[in-house]
């Protein structure tokens, strides 16, 4: 019998039982925003059972600054061939089912999650309040590195929805969107910024942490809790874009919406640090 696609969430409890399924990929993207070093230390201490290391600032971003001289954000997309070629190397083909997680209460398995969804892969799902939840459960871990045969992974039509920085440009005076905001509440206020140059928020833009898209346990709310909240905020997610730092933690209040069953939803992926790099662009404070 073949197994049910995971395409959001997984619980520790159901990827342990498939440990052993070849069809299966395993990403552990555990990051630190101020150590780039810290994911794969962590990685190196003690993974899941198959678990692969990808790192988010060489393998899910481009560099920082494009062909043009633009400042493009602190975490560009990469071009969409290399990371078909990243995805390759990992082993994962069409038919893989993809299960990413980190230590962080999904922030950085959510990046990942809407990239494959960005070619075409749905087979993709975050585990469900990460490494914390796997070893709640006193599920193994290990230090072996996996041996991988390359995949062969074609990429599909886009299952996501994106805008650049003139689309964001233009609708602070003709709204077509609503902007959510994924950071942190004073970091939106412009308060406490510690790691972009600017403070403040795109003009317009409202706030939606995305921690608060989980339980104290750091695993998701409800599809029904959820819905509830983001129906609050965004009433028509499809005319809704997402945007935090630097089009990661975004990422995560996209995953909550679909969870929710509210898809639809865009992201910006330069997002505040592109944002701010040019003084010509209005900021709210």
């Amino acid at each position: 019998m073949q197994s049910p696609t995971f395409s959001t969430l997984i619980s520790a409890q159901d990827l342990s039982t498939h440990l052993n399924d070849k069809h299966w990929v395993i990403l552990d993207v555990r990051h630190d925003l101020m150590d780039s070093r810290a994911g794969l230390q962590a990685y190196v201490a003690g993974h899941l059972p198959g678990a692969q290391f990808v790192h988010l600032d060489q393998s899910l971003s481009a560099a920082k600054v494009g062909p043009d001289g633009v400042f493009r954000g602190r975490h560009p997309l990469p071009e969409k061939q290399q990371f078909i070629q990243t995805l390759r190397a990992l082993g994962i083909n069409n038919d893989t089912q993809v299960i990413i997680y980190d230590a962080q209460g999904g922030m950085f398995a959510a990046r990942l999650w809407w990239m494959l969804r960005w070619v075409g892969h749905a087979a993709v799902a975050v585990l469900d309040g990460g490494l914390p939840a796997w070893t709640a459960l006193s599920l193994p871990l290990t230090v072996d590195v996996p041996t991988v045969r390359a995949g062969q992974f074609t990429a599909q039509s886009t299952l996501v929805a994106q805008v650049d920085v003139a689309a964001v440009l233009a609708n602070i005076d003709h709204p077509q969107f609503t902007i959510v905001d994924a950071r942190a509440a004073d970091r939106f206020r412009g308060e406490n910024e510690t790691i972009d140059p600017v403070g403040g928020h795109i003009p317009g833009a409202i706030n939606r942490f995305f921690k608060d898209n989980l339980q104290a346990d750091g695993r998701f709310k409800s599809p029904e809790q959820l819905r509830t909240e983001w129906s609050g905020i965004v009433s028509h997610p499809e005319k809704s874009v997402m945007q935090c730092g630097s089009g990661v933690t975004a990422c995560h209040n996209l995953l909550a919406l679909d969870v929710a069953g509210l898809s639809g939803a865009a992201l910006y992926p330069g997002s505040w640090s592109e944002w701010c790099a040019d003084s010509g662009r209005p900021v709210a404070r």
